[in-house]
């Protein structure tokens, strides 16, 4: 069975971080967004197909150094086709029954119980289902007693919507569905779910957790997900006199907290430093980071190898040296 993964895009929300790596490669507790999906895949899954186009070689060098132990094909994506544009633009690589999975988010989705329901069901489509306290931002859909989808609804006003459950970006799919796909930029949720909904499709409710991971905010709260709410990582031995632990807080290997104060909800990657009287607080820094004395750092991520200079305070931000022309 084959996978496709869908990267595309930019990242401009979570600028000047993505100038630097692009969003699949952002890592999250120690590996690639991208790698939290690859990993979630059940063993019948023996190919991924990522279609990219924004900073591939980046892609390409990350996947040479850390190869995954399935076959992980990258397919040209010269200009953005959207959702249902880049699975056509594949599907040459699609042979039978296969799957779409957004790349950049992190779910506690069963992938194999997806592909069960949907063979259970004999379904056309089936998407994952994830409930939302206020819709109005997202896709809704309605569903009959045998969990069918009978409509979509997008965007709906709160008072108008009649569900809260929301497309949650993980799809098995026949592979009929490709003869839905126009050339050009597509979109699967707008153009082509909808005109598949009397072949069978269905919609699979999950619980847990699930984080699109496209804005500052919604990437540190993957990983206060992922680390949970008493989670306290460290090696004491990076812990220096004078410095404050407040759980839950990850301190990487040859990460040095030198008298300062970190957390609640801190990450401290590899080779970071926080230097005296400074404060660490919802925020990460990623490798080789430096915050010097007398620091404020919240809500924030502090891109790789970046330093902040003494007695800067940065609130809700990404700190990263890379500019538009980074390789």
């Amino acid at each position: 069975m084959k996978a496709v993964l869908l990267v595309g895009g930019m990242g401009t929300r979570l600028r000047p971080l993505t100038y630097r790596i692009p969003k699949p490669l952002i890592p999250v507790i120690g590996k690639p967004l991208i790698m939290h999906v690859i990993d979630s895949l059940p063993k019948e899954v023996d190919e991924v197909i990522i279609p990219i186009g924004y900073k591939k070689k980046s892609m390409e060098e990350y996947l040479v150094k850390n190869p995954p132990r399935r076959k992980i094909t990258l397919v040209d994506e010269h200009e953005p086709m959207g959702t249902g544009g880049a699975v056509k633009n594949v599907e040459d690589h699609i042979d039978g029954r296969f799957l779409v999975i957004n790349g950049d988010s992190i779910s506690s989705l069963d992938i194999a119980k997806l592909i069960d329901f949907h063979r259970t069901k004999k379904a056309f489509a089936t998407i994952s289902l994830w409930p939302v306290e206020n819709p109005t931002p997202y896709g809704v859909v309605d569903l009959d007693v045998d969990k069918r989808i009978r409509r979509f609804q997008e965007k709906p006003k709160r008072e108008e919507a009649f569900s809260n459950l929301i497309n949650a970006g993980a799809y098995a799919l026949e592979r009929e569905i490709l003869d839905y796909i126009g050339k050009g930029f597509v979109s699967m949720e707008r153009e082509v779910f909808p005109k598949v909904l009397d072949r069978g499709m269905y919609g699979m409710e999950f619980e847990g957790y699930w984080i699109d991971c496209g804005r500052r905010e919604d990437l540190l709260r993957a990983f206060w997900t992922l680390m949970g709410n008493d989670m306290v990582h460290i090696d004491r031995r990076c812990v220096h006199e004078g410095a404050v632990v407040r759980g839950p807080v990850t301190a990487r290997a040859e990460s040095v907290i030198a008298g300062a104060v970190i957390g609640p909800r801190a990450y401290i990657s590899e080779r970071a430093v926080v230097g005296p009287a400074s404060t660490v607080e919802r925020s990460v820094l990623l490798e080789d980071a430096r915050v010097g004395t007398r620091c404020t750092i919240v809500d924030s991520i502090v891109d790789a190898g970046v330093t902040v200079p003494d007695g800067a305070r940065i609130t809700s931000h990404i700190l990263s040296n890379a500019g538009p022309d980074a390789e």
